[in-house]
């Protein structure tokens, strides 16, 4: 089994508002220790689970279109930030040696991208159903969600 489990949620369930109580922010924690919101619902920068993408090369870039789209009140989530993730775009086509393009990888390791999907890619990035690995036939299944385990 890989590292992502995937849950489905109706759209009746995704619109039941959340019971989850957030603790006060304690400026003596460690951000790294906390999951990518915080508990102000300020976005975590340092998440380890970000894999270093809000830092180096592309880091502005990437946490406009991040910040964009987590704030996004669009019927397609992120639909309004489709400037803020081609500028990111942009900055990943000028720097290749730390963003490898899915067509690269392919052409560098023909037949095996296992070991290439351990560091972020655009299509990580992309919302269209056909680069989703994890995407199976689900038209009657309204809404994905990938939780981390």
């Amino acid at each position: 089994a890989g590292k992502d489990r995937v849950i489905f949620v109706t759209k009746e369930e995704h619109e039941i508002p959340s019971t989850v109580k957030l603790n006060e922010e304690d400026p003596d924690e460690d951000h790294e220790e906390k999951g990518l919101i915080l508990p102000s619902g300020e976005i975590n920068w340092d998440c380890p689970c970000l894999g270093g993408m809000a830092s180096g090369a592309c880091g502005e870039q990437f946490k406009t279109a991040f910040t964009c789209f987590h704030f996004s009140q669009e019927e397609v989530k992120g639909l309004d930030c489709l400037e803020q993730f081609s500028s990111m775009q942009e900055c990943f086509r000028h720097h290749p040696e730390l963003f490898p393009q899915e067509d690269d990888l392919q052409n560098a390791n023909p037949g095996s991208n296992a070991e290439q999907k351990d560091s972020p890619s655009i299509s990580d990035f992309s919302t269209s159903k056909e680069s989703d690995p994890l995407s199976t036939d689900t038209n009657d299944m309204p809404s994905q969600l990938r939780v981390a385990s």
